[in-house]
């Protein structure tokens, strides 16, 4: 099994180091790290380093670094443009899609999304958002932690995509077989439970988006997603 991975806001500039906070009560108390064993402290922006605990106390482990490295940012990026969908449903895609390798989520504020993030119940709902990409970056052991970005209209997620994929079950083009640009970002577009309305879907394609489609099959929105990247980490050799 791979070393156990911590987020941190900077990787120690020395020799040594020291884990704690909330990060140290989970590699302490809840991972039960003992003297002499490894894990890798990461800052979510590329920087790694492997550490070998040399102390452990309550909600604290004290670290030798043994060995750091940096992981330039991924190029393209992949980045997914979901719509809100009710209850936890968002979650569990942002979940699985960090896992599967999305660099970068942007919440849709679509026609048809069930929910609709305004004010204060938006901000906490992003950042439901953005505490899962992190934890789900930490359990992938992914050094860069995707960004969440603020919810968008439809006009600002068009805006986005003169070189856009929109996940449309119509469409004749395939994922699979689509051209893809070798650098930049790579933005897919993932509607909510009710789908791409007719005026939005025009929108994009008028932006220069182009339509495209998984398989026969109707995907949920919080599997849509995670089925795209899928295909399209093959693709660009990311696995």
């Amino acid at each position: 099994m791979s070393d156990p991975l911590f987020l941190v806001p900077v990787i120690p500039a020395g020799d040594t180091g020291v884990l704690d906070g909330p990060e140290g009560h989970h590699a302490a108390d809840v991972a039960r790290l003992r003297v002499g064993e490894t894990l890798v402290l990461a800052d979510g922006a590329g920087g790694t380093a492997r550490a070998v605990v040399t102390a452990a106390a309550k909600g604290r482990l004290e670290l030798r670094i043994t060995e750091r490295a940096y992981q330039g940012p991924p190029d393209p990026r992949l980045v997914v443009v979901q719509g809100i969908a009710k209850g936890d449903r968002g979650e569990l895609a942002v979940q699985a899609m960090t896992e599967v390798g999305v660099d970068a989520f942007v919440p849709w504020s679509a026609a048809r999304s069930v929910v609709q993030w305004r004010a204060e119940r938006g901000d906490k709902a992003r950042q439901r958002w953005v505490d899962t990409a992190r934890e789900a970056a930490k359990q992938a052991r992914r050094p860069w932690v995707p960004v969440v970005g603020p919810a968008e209209s439809t006009v600002e997620v068009a805006a986005r995509l003169a070189t856009g994929l929109v996940l449309h079950e119509e469409a004749t083009a395939t994922l699979s077989t689509v051209d893809l640009p070798g650098t930049g970002d790579i933005t897919v577009v993932v509607g909510p439970e009710g789908g791409i309305a007719p005026d939005e879907l025009a929108a994009f394609v008028a932006a220069g988006a182009r339509v495209v489609r998984l398989g026969p099959t109707v995907l949920r929105t919080s599997t849509a997603g995670v089925a795209a990247a899928a295909v399209l980490s093959a693709r660009l050799g990311r696995w």
